[in-house]
């Protein structure tokens, strides 16, 4: 016989577990929403400590440090005489008026060792920026002119990190003295560093930019979009669309996903194989890179674009094939139209996922010292990551500051195509 409350008691203790159940599981909800929030935090805050480090190192490269002289184009100086005669320019001493110049600011400056120093305090090239000038202007020999000079990368240091401690001052205590006196007296200035974004690369910080690198990052995407673009979309149609279920094609779609994979690297082991070894094209041109990268590149291409077909609903196709169009009509007037914002997205992350490669064009010549901009795909040319590797293991201290400038250029770039394929993505897609 049941006791009186047996079964009030065991409605009441089911009910408990049945609590006790809900808060296991709400507590284990709310452990997993804080986990996912503190790997979004740690994920935030690494960003942040990497483009504040990057930033942080990087503005200064936008500056440039001049020197601005009074310099007297005096002939009997420079060993010219007269006359600007061309024979007489190439065996010209064109330091010497500089140095004459900042001599007028440091009249005690008068010995050998005082003069070299002086030499030091502009650029490398300056020398050859007054022969430059006297070849455009003969007429200027006799002359007084101002003349802006890219001040000597360890001026330049100093005017812009003395007191940090992850830059070491080379100058001399005199240069350091002169180098104040003439910041107060504004001869030494800085300014906006337009030579970083109209030059190409150079032995002298002062005179080093990223227009070349540019130039050649521009040319390479643009033989890898022709070539990937193109080429992917047709793969990925054929095997979406129109390729048979069977061995062949299980074992392409296999290889492709498993290429998606393969480290950069080897693409560029196979460029220098076959485009270089085999085909004997030449080193170091925008074609074997974009050909290199375009290989790269194809995978994510037709794995995003085969994606985009596959969220075309049948009921298109089926409609189309309903009021009789053929198979290919079907896909050139129907799928393809609506897949294309899909296949757009993906073709511009895997170009910006191209543009920051470095080691596939490193093994095909690419990190070469290029100093003229190429004029063509076949010119000599590198790329705005490779020329960001040559300058972060550069001995100059001014190359640190203009490779984390280049790092800032390089992600305003992805960041710009990223943003611009996911606008894309939002502007074309259809909701079904």
């Amino acid at each position: 016989m049941t006791k009186p409350g047996s079964h009030a008691e065991r409605e009441g203790s089911q009910a408990e577990l049945i609590r006790r159940s809900l808060k296991r599981r709400y507590r284990k909800e709310r452990r997993f929403r804080l986990y996912g929030i503190t790997a979004i935090s740690i994920a935030l805050f690494s960003l942040v400590i990497l483009f504040t480090d990057i930033i942080s190192k990087g503005y200064t490269g936008f500056i440039k440090t001049t020197v601005t002289l009074e310099v007297h184009l005096d002939g009997e100086l420079m060993y010219l005489g007269d006359t600007a005669d061309p024979e007489q320019i190439a065996m010209a001493d064109f330091q010497a008026p500089i140095i004459k110049a900042m001599q007028g600011y440091f009249p005690e400056a008068t010995s050998r060792a005082d003069m070299r120093e002086l030499s030091r305090m502009t650029g490398s090239y300056a020398s050859n920026q007054v022969r430059d000038l006297l070849k455009e202007n003969p007429d200027w020999l006799g002359t007084t002119r101002t003349i802006e000079f890219p001040a000597h990368d360890t001026v330049s240091v100093y005017v812009k990190h003395a007191g940090d401690p992850g830059y070491s001052i080379r100058l001399s205590e005199q240069q350091q003295r002169w180098t104040d006196e003439l910041l107060s007296k504004g001869v030494i200035d800085t300014g906006f560093n337009d030579v970083f974004f109209t030059s190409g690369d150079s032995r002298e910080p002062s005179n080093a930019g990223i227009l070349g690198a540019l130039v050649g990052s521009l040319l390479t995407m643009g033989i890898t979009l022709v070539i990937a673009f193109p080429v992917g979309v047709a793969a990925a149609i054929y095997l979406e669309e129109f390729a048979p279920s069977n061995r062949l094609t299980d074992f392409i779609e296999v290889n492709i996903n498993n290429l998606a994979a393969v480290p950069s690297i080897i693409f560029g082991l196979l460029g220098l194989a076959v485009f270089i070894g085999l085909f004997g094209m030449p080193r170091s041109v925008p074609v074997v890179g974009g050909l290199v990268l375009a290989l790269m590149t194809l995978p994510t291409i037709i794995i995003s674009s085969r994606a985009a077909i596959k969220s075309v609903p049948p009921s298109i196709r089926e409609a189309a094939e309903g009021i009789g169009a053929s198979k290919m009509q079907v896909v050139l007037h129907h799928v393809l139209p609506l897949a294309m914002p899909g296949m757009l997205t993906g073709s511009i992350i895997g170009m910006a996922q191209a543009l920051g490669e470095t080691a596939p064009l490193l093994l095909i010549g690419m990190v070469a010292f290029i100093v003229e901009i190429p004029d063509g795909f076949f010119s000599s040319a590198t790329v705005l990551p490779v020329q960001i590797f040559i300058w972060a293991g550069s001995a100059e201290q001014g190359f640190v500051e203009l490779a984390s400038a280049g790092i800032m250029v390089l992600l305003a770039f992805l960041i710009t195509m990223n943003a611009f394929a996911i606008w894309l993505r939002k502007r074309l897609e259809r909701r079904w």
